[in-house]
């Protein structure tokens, strides 16, 4: 038979449920405040002793009220906390599961759809698709197949409020990880997302497809147009995002697309050029007009810079590598070969000669540029030395 202590509580929950059920908006609001209040931060278990392990019924009635109502935008802020208490709380697998069986993820979906609701709505419901995904591969599955791909994309493009983009990208990026199925739905939806409008969303775009292309491994070829037309931006900081996934996809099946695109970039059409007279407001105009073009030919020039400095980097290690390797070779013929160390010997002169045999490995690291000079100029033949031994 129950304690006194836990009858007080049933009824006391009892209570609060009948007051929900025959409550108005206003009364709901104070109770969702409360709720929030006193709620937040607590585990399952907590949640349960709160409620006299009856929580779920509070969470039944909270999911349709929201299904009910989200279209109109009432207390939706606090209906969507409220929720985030019962999705967040630790050991809240119960709890999720209640959700989704009642279409939660195609509720948080339909929030996004919906252009008249406010931005912070959208970024909330966000939070509690990021914190489903979290859950694992089957849960990424189910937001996937619910074409949520296509709708949290398009969230982020017609969004103008940063943290609603930003959360948008962070769960685009955590759709693509360990997410096998689904991943190149995904980065294809990150591609289309190059040609939307906001700076702040194509960088976010950039950003986080610079984190996925090594998970997809393999570059679509769609992505090269797309990235090259956003060289032309006006904001450096997309430019800069647009140029580091350039020298990213360097590697990629779309190096000689892209490097052609550049080199074409270069020359821009000469109709776009300004005219070199007094200028009216045509002129101005077309002026105008072709800064982009303008733009996009500077920075082609400088993503060809990059490049070139950075292969010239790598061909400066495999140079040092060679110079290296063939300082060995011969210290090993030195060595074995008395009369190949004479004319060695003649050939470097003493002081280089001893700095050789002292550390043959880092000879070509110390040597400048007049003992670099004398050993171009020296040669001896090795075949030849060898044969006047044998």
């Amino acid at each position: 038979m129950s304690s006194s202590k836990e009858q007080a509580s049933i009824s006391q929950v009892m209570c609060f449920l009948h007051e929900w059920d025959q409550g108005s908006k206003t009364v709901r609001s104070r109770m969702l405040r409360d709720f929030l209040a006193k709620n937040t931060g607590k585990t399952c278990p907590e949640l349960e002793l709160e409620f006299a392990q009856v929580a779920s019924l509070f969470l039944a009635r909270l999911t349709a009220w929201i299904r009910l109502t989200y279209m109109f935008g009432t207390c939706l802020d606090l209906q969507l906390k409220a929720l985030g208490v019962f999705l967040s709380a630790n050991s809240s697998h119960q709890y999720m599961i209640e959700f989704l069986e009642v279409g939660g993820v195609l509720t948080l979906l339909e929030i996004l759809r919906e252009e008249k609701l406010k931005e912070e709505n959208k970024t909330e419901a966000l939070h509690l698709l990021q914190i489903i995904a979290n859950l694992g591969q089957k849960y990424k599955e189910l937001i996937c197949e619910s074409y949520g791909v296509k709708v949290i994309a398009e969230c982020l493009a017609k969004s103008e409020m940063e943290g609603t983009q930003g959360t948008a990208a962070a769960l685009l990026e955590s759709l693509a990880h360990g997410n096998s199925k689904y991943q190149n739905q995904v980065y294809k939806g990150l591609i289309a997302l190059l040609t939307c409008t906001s700076p702040r969303a194509q960088q976010l775009v950039l950003q986080t497809l610079h984190i996925v292309q090594p998970i997809i491994k393999t570059a679509q070829h769609s992505i090269v147009e797309p990235l090259l037309n956003l060289l032309r931006s006006l904001h450096l900081e997309v430019q800069y995002e647009a140029i580091e996934l350039i020298m990213e996809l360097m590697q990629s099946e779309a190096r000689p697309a892209l490097l052609r695109g550049l080199v074409a970039y270069l020359k821009p059409a000469k109709e776009r050029n300004p005219k070199h007279k007094m200028l009216d407001d045509t002129e101005v105009a077309k002026m105008t007009d072709s800064l982009p073009v303008l733009l996009q030919q500077a920075a082609s020039a400088k993503t060809i810079r990059v490049i070139h400095h950075l292969l010239y980097a790598m061909g400066n290690q495999e140079h040092a590598d060679s110079q290296r390797q063939a300082s060995l070779a011969l210290e090993h013929f030195v060595r074995m070969y008395p009369v190949v160390e004479e004319h060695v010997h003649r050939a470097m002169g003493t002081t280089l000669f001893e700095s050789f045999m002292h550390n043959a490995d880092e000879l070509h690291l110390s040597m400048d540029d007049i003992q670099a000079d004398i050993l171009q100029s020296n040669k001896v033949n090795i075949s030849c030395v060898l044969e006047e031994q044998i």
